[in-house]
């Protein structure tokens, strides 16, 4: 049987704190986008994917480490438990005969009504009758794992996501508080079919890179170049945010690696409150010269020293 520990690399003790790390570390190192060219890293990130959604069940790992269950969460042993059979046992001298349980109190009723049009004289998917709560105890199909990557902003918005499933059906997922790359979202019913009902599908969350903002836990951080004449007499530019483009004043005497806030404009923390966007400004000249600046500098009067406090 497969060992969804060893899977995740963890102990059999391990904290749901550890095993969501391990599962996060492995995810981002395994995950099939940045191993296009290798498909043995796809195979274990699938692996690695249904060993977590096992562990971070804790009804699914309590009935595996009770070895009641696989890690695809079908049962260990359904039929022999070792060779001891089904088992028959008197309840009535007018009601004598087979229970519909094994030795470990599965009822087996479903699997022989889908077999035998039923046993006992029990309708199937009826309240009554000896074998009333089969479907109740049968197993749920397998999950179906689903990954899909999200924009930047669309993440830091919590915009809904549109994804197709197995069946071709599609549906609008609203993203969570707190969602980052490795966030699994739980699809309820929307896994394989199996005798106790469909299990569920699993979309593991990648948030893609963007190619100027930059993630600091809830916060949002942006270099922002900004003019010489920005700088020294200060003005009103315009800032690009995950919400849409604000302005922002710079104040007269502003120096590079300087940074300013916008409230609110981050990722939404688990809690629901958002973050902030932290703004660094940059100082930026003009690439190759630029003659009107060479002419200006060449007349300025320089009564300061920017170096004195490395002087020893």
């Amino acid at each position: 049987m497969a060992d969804p520990y060893a899977i995740l690399g963890v102990s059999k003790g391990a904290s749901e704190k550890d095993i969501k790390s391990a599962y996060r570390k492995l995810a981002k190192e395994l995950h099939p986008d940045y191993n296009k060219d290798n498909p043995a890293a796809a195979a274990r990130f699938s692996e690695v994917t249904r060993a977590y959604d096992l562990l971070s069940d804790k009804d699914k790992r309590a009935r595996f480490d009770r070895g009641e269950i696989d890690i695809d969460g079908n049962p260990a042993a359904p039929f022999g438990f070792g060779g001891g059979g089904f088992r028959q046992q008197s309840r009535s001298s007018d009601n004598a005969g087979f229970s519909g349980f094994g030795n470990d109190g599965i009822d087996f009723a479903d699997i022989f009504d889908g077999l035998f049009g039923g046993f006992g004289g029990g309708a199937r998917g009826s309240s009554s009758g000896p074998y009333s709560g089969a479907r109740q105890n049968a197993p749920k199909g397998a999950n179906v794992a689903y990954k899909m990557a999200v924009d930047f902003t669309d993440a830091a918005t919590l915009k809904p996501q549109r994804i197709t499933l197995a069946d071709g059906k599609t549906i609008d997922l609203k993203l969570p508080n707190g969602v980052e790359t490795g966030t699994n979202m739980r699809l309820s019913g929307k896994g394989q079919p199996g005798p106790g009902g469909p299990g569920d599908g699993i979309v593991t969350i990648e948030v893609r890179p963007h190619r100027f903002f930059r993630r600091d836990g809830d916060n949002v951080r942006l270099d922002l170049p900004i003019t010489l004449k920005e700088a020294v007499a200060g003005g009103e530019v315009r800032v690009p945010t995950v919400d849409g483009a604000v302005m922002m004043k710079i104040k007269p005497g502003s120096q590079s690696g300087q940074q300013m806030r916008l409230k609110g404009k981050g990722f939404h923390g688990k809690n629901g409150v958002r973050g902030d966007q932290i703004i660094e400004l940059q100082i930026r000249l003009p690439e190759g010269g630029d003659a009107a600046l060479t002419q200006f500098v060449e007349g300025w009067s320089v009564n300061y020293d920017p170096r004195a406090g490395l002087t020893g």
